[in-house]
């Protein structure tokens, strides 16, 4: 083979731009409330909750990904405030707090796939504030059907934002693209993810890491 023939098959066959983000220390992360746990490194995370919710203290960024294994059920589990035992894993963006959010979640079960919601409650920033409320589920302009989450199988999940257009692939494969509404550049924040109802190990990642460790108190 030629070596420009090779150049092109490497590019072809590399993933896009995977080398510029970094992994978070669970150090660097803020409100998991205790039930993340660092295993078997500070940037190698374990999850087995109910419900989970981090953010990255002092984060900035338009992109993040996960890189997960799924190992089953969690011990506890905790319905959705619809009462859906729903089992999913995903990423936060521009998460001012609590209420104020946008949502990239890839579903195990009942209902597999990934969806885009934006969290917005302007008048408050407590849970006891919005509970459940203010929510917008976000249709794609184009994409396709995410592959299944199987258990103990590597899955990739990366969500990027230039300007208004929000892009996601899952397994290097795009599952979702098009633009988030005007409610979701009501505020600014850090990346973050949530789980549900499960047992996950994974990274949680952005570009250069994280970036400081001082946590608000929310």
């Amino acid at each position: 083979m030629k070596p420009a023939h090779a150049l092109l098959l490497f590019l072809v066959a590399a993933p896009p731009r995977t080398r510029e983000l970094q992994a978070v220390a669970s150090s660097a992360l803020c409100g998991a409330n205790g039930r993340l746990a660092s295993a078997p490194t500070d940037h190698q995370l374990h999850i087995d909750a109910g419900a989970l919710r981090a953010f990255i203290a002092d984060d900035h960024s338009a992109i993040a990904e996960i890189a997960f294994t799924y190992r089953g059920p969690s011990k506890v589990e905790a319905p959705l405030a619809n009462g859906e035992l729903r089992r999913q894993i995903g990423l936060k963006l521009r998460a001012r707090d609590t209420c104020n959010v946008v949502y990239v979640m890839w579903h195990v079960e009942p209902s597999p796939g990934v969806s885009v919601s934006v969290k917005h409650n302007p008048s408050t920033g407590t849970h006891r504030g919005c509970g459940a409320g203010g929510y917008i589920n976000v249709q794609p302009e184009a994409g396709r059907r995410a592959p299944a989450i199987l258990r103990g199988t590597p899955h990739v999940l990366r969500a990027e934002l230039e300007g208004r257009e929000l892009r996601v692939t899952a397994d290097g494969v795009v599952v979702w693209r098009g633009p988030l509404p005007a409610e979701a550049f009501a505020f600014d924040g850090p990346a973050g993810l949530r789980s549900d109802n499960g047992v996950f190990d994974l990274e949680l990642r952005v570009p250069g890491g994280a970036a400081g460790a001082h946590c608000p108190p929310w």
